[in-house]
């Protein structure tokens, strides 16, 4: 790597700590676009991550999903939702005098 030298004349303390600081930033903000987490596109939830979110039992969730309230997938045994099918099943309630 090749190192590139500066020289510093006229600056006060100030504007060479601004200075600085602009150039830390700079690479800084590089580095993090570099090393960003690629999030992925779906949430899958558990069956108890369900029920803890919208605190119901185990119970109600299962005869949500036999009533087709919320559709849940599977792999072997172990069962799962996706978020945005949760976030989707929610209903405005209007007028229901709560």
């Amino acid at each position: 790597m090749q190192m590139q030298t500066i020289q510093i004349t006229q600056l006060s303390p100030e504007q060479f700590e601004e200075a600085i600081i602009k150039a830390l930033k700079s690479q800084l903000d590089s580095i993090k676009k570099e090393i960003a987490p690629v999030l992925p596109k779906e949430e899958y939830l558990s069956r108890k991550e369900v029920a803890e979110l919208l605190k119901i039992e185990l119970s109600t969730l299962h005869n949500w999903c036999k009533k087709g309230k919320l559709q849940p997938y599977g792999i072997g045994n172990r069962v799962y939702f996706l978020r945005s099918d949760i976030e989707k099943a929610m209903k405005p309630l209007n007028g229901s005098g709560i």
